[in-house]
């Protein structure tokens, strides 16, 4: 079906045209298309399947309708809970699945990722390993190094993600205090051939990145880690930081024998599916503008900037002509703001604050809709994708006693948006490609 057929007229419904926008991006990233053309031929030995991340249970479930009926095919993959979609009818199962928690990792992410290690033991030269990596999988594969606990890790973790660090920096940190992320799962299935198969959610769709590159060589350093620990202050056990300082946690690097005949395949990507939603909206006659699949930054500082951009198009018909959706992606950041006594705990993720920034820079502009939201389905740890805006946000916010700032203030977009009805809820979509964003101007 030609995906313009899906959408509804942009100036009868602007919600629903941002809405079915997201959808397709959506199904560009999915698993099941987009393999094929990626899988090695079976091996003279086993093929073993190993993976983590969102989008871990669709690609297992791709590979296992893909993979030929005759050759042998059994692993391991975890990923979030709830994440795991309907099997397929006659698709018969292959592949174990497991589920683990995410953002934060728990006991479930510690044993799978036990497992998976174990799973390397006894392999040949003869053997095939397919690993299929996508977002989410830092927390979900977590096996923390020597002189670390689960508890440490979790705090670590946590405190990286409230602290504003880019995706880069977080999984710097995280591939120097694992036992099996920065390449060191390629290191142990030696000497099989290892093939991985990957779903970008970073800027930029660096492997090494993705899931904290696992299976692919890490060219950062135990210094670069001690760096970042140090400029968000961060604390890690005495014992842990000596190790970093001694280079004993270093990762498997660039020119490491061990990655000698792997092979990494990017098989969905973001700008992949931003081209595809612009595809959809020339289709149906509206102009679309990709920004870029790259962006970083907070989240509501980069929601200001798109927000200042259409009103330029709104009221000058500049940089762009009207009627057009500028679309973005990228890996955007919150950095939570201290509560004062007695506030109550703010909501959100990326996506929501992204939609607080856009909702105020934009003051109420005639003829701008938006939606911003997570392809995962979950904006941080809720239950909502993301968010809309639309031309009269603030005052029904304002009439419904919500004031922008105050929300902003305790990084509460949740609550701001779900008070007025315009949270953008879709459940898990079993894919990965980060964030969507989409701003409409009639």
């Amino acid at each position: 079906m030609n995906p313009s057929q899906a959408l509804p007229d942009p100036h009868a419904a602007p919600r629903g045209f941002l809405e079915q926008l997201y959808r397709i991006a959506v199904r560009r990233a999915l698993p099941l298309d987009s393999m094929g053309a990626h899988l090695p031929k079976p091996p003279k030995g086993r093929t073993l399947v190993l993976g983590a991340g969102k989008a871990g249970a669709s690609m297992a479930q791709a590979l296992e309708a893909l993979w030929p009926a005759d050759a042998p095919l059994s692993g391991l993959v975890v990923t979030r809970y709830d994440h795991i979609p309907p099997r397929p009818e006659g698709l018969v199962q292959r592949i174990e699945i497991v589920e683990a928690a995410h953002p934060v990792p728990d006991e479930a992410g510690l044993k799978a990722a036990e497992r998976i290690l174990a799973l390397t033991k006894g392999l040949t030269a003869d053997d095939l390993v397919l690993c299929l990596i996508s977002g989410g999988g830092s927390a979900l594969l977590t096996l923390p190094a020597e002189g670390l606990t689960l508890a440490d890790k979790q705090r670590i973790n946590k405190q990286l993600l409230e602290s504003g660090a880019h995706i880069g920096e977080m999984n710097c940190v995280r591939k120097h205090l694992s036992r099996i992320k920065g390449g060191r799962l390629a290191a142990a299935c030696g000497p099989a051939k290892v093939v991985t198969l990957t779903i970008s959610d970073v800027p930029g769709d660096d492997p090494a990145i993705i899931a904290s590159g696992p299976t692919v060589p890490d060219a950062t350093t135990c210094a670069d880690a001690l760096a970042i620990l140090d400029r968000y202050r961060i604390e890690v056990p005495q014992a842990v930081r000596a190790q970093l300082e001694s280079g004993a946690l270093e990762t498997p690097k660039p020119s490491d024998a061990i990655f000698k005949g792997h092979a990494t395949h990017l098989i969905a990507t973001p700008q992949q599916s931003l081209e595809a939603a612009a595809e959809a909206a020339r289709a149906a006659g509206i102009e679309a503008h990709i920004l870029s699949d790259e962006m970083e930054g907070e989240s509501r500082e980069v929601g200001k900037v798109h927000g200042a951009l259409a009103r330029a198009v709104a009221l000058r018909g500049a940089p762009f002509a009207k009627p057009c959706v500028i679309l973005s992606g990228g890996e955007t950041t919150v950095t939570i703001r201290p509560r004062q006594p007695g506030q109550a705990k703010g909501r959100g993720g990326r996506a929501g604050e992204f939609c607080l920034g856009l909702a105020g820079a934009l003051a109420g502009q005639k003829n701008v809709w938006a939606l911003a939201a997570d392809t995962d389905g979950i904006d941080g740890v809720e239950d909502n994708a993301g968010a809309f805006v639309t031309p009269d946000t603030l005052a029904r916010a304002e009439a419904a006693g919500r004031k922008l700032a105050d929300h902003l203030d305790r990084n509460d977009a949740y609550g701001y948006f779900q008070a007025i009805g315009d949270l953008c809820v879709t459940g898990p979509t079993h894919t990965n490609v980060n964030d969507f964003r989409a701003v409409l101007v009639l």
